[in-house]
């Protein structure tokens, strides 16, 4: 007997469940409906965003390797659902394998970033990496799965929570990808996917003054980089630059940027105490 297909209706990835826009827009690509984000969602995203940093900071390092780990495992299974979707089956696997490199970074960033620092007096003097706390992201247009990994993965085994805006011309590998974080038992919140017009969310995200860091690596238009670079500068920010250039999303990624949204704690503590 024929039936009629269900038709798949791409929607956003805010605090753990998938909303459509509060606008009620969405936009054709790929031969799919999309939602449109707008100013609300981005304001909603942030606020999901906010009130997982306190839970997902506060787990242990081994556990948000656990999850991450969660994460690659769960692709793996959907690989050939992101092939389908037009990405290339090198990109995908590279993808996964990126998860488990960052995870099995978890335990290891702070031993590596930390010190004990040599002091003249009895004292211990120890720097400690803590998160630095929300962290808006654009994600990278011409490598929308395994870019999207890439600048995610390292944001968020450090401690900090993410809001994304996905790549506008290709958005479905990002809200699969949300799909595959919904059921790698990680927090509601943590990661916050918006789909849409990146002209359009950018400013308010850079903007907002609960956001600690930015990540503008998929920005390639000059003056729109610079104009989210000013509206960052307001609360002082963390920025990482768009790239010059292409980048090399298959090349070791370092370290970079797990440090980069990671803020330095200093404690001073007397000896024989």
């Amino acid at each position: 007997m024929s039936r009629l297909a269900v038709r798949k209706t791409y929607k956003l990835f805010i605090g753990g469940k998938f909303p459509r826009s509060e606008s009620g827009r969405s936009y054709l690509v790929q031969d799919a409906n999309v939602a449109l984000a707008s100013r609300k969602d981005v304001r909603d995203a942030v606020l999901a965003a906010r009130a997982a940093v306190k839970g997902w900071s506060g787990t242990t390092a081994y556990n948000r390797g656990q999850i991450l780990y969660r994460a690659a495992e769960m692709l793996e299974g959907r690989r050939d659902q992101f092939v389908a979707l037009g990405e290339p089956e090198a990109e995908v696997d590279a993808a996964i394998d990126r998860w488990v490199w960052y995870a099995g970074w978890s335990d290891k960033i702070a031993q590596v970033y930390g010190n004990a620092n040599p002091v003249a007096g009895p004292y211990f003097n120890i720097s400690s990496p803590e998160p630095t706390g929300v962290v808006g992201v654009v994600a990278p247009p011409e490598s929308p799965l395994l870019g999207l990994v890439s600048v995610v993965a390292p944001a968020i085994v450090t401690g900090n929570t993410v809001v994304v805006l996905a790549a506008e011309g290709r958005p479905l590998a990002a809200v699969t990808l949300a799909e595959v974080l919904a059921t790698s038992d990680l927090p509601g919140g943590v990661v916050n996917i918006l789909t849409g017009k990146v002209a359009e969310t950018a400013p308010w995200l850079a903007a907002h003054m609960d956001v600690n860091g930015l990540d503008l690596t998929g920005v390639h238009e000059a003056a729109l980089a610079t104009s989210l670079e000013e509206a960052a500068a307001e609360n002082l920010k963390r920025v990482v630059r768009p790239a010059v250039g292409s980048v090399d999303w298959s090349a070791d990624p370092g370290i970079g940027r797990m440090t980069a949204f990671l803020e330095t704690k200093t404690v001073w503590h007397p000896k024989g105490v």
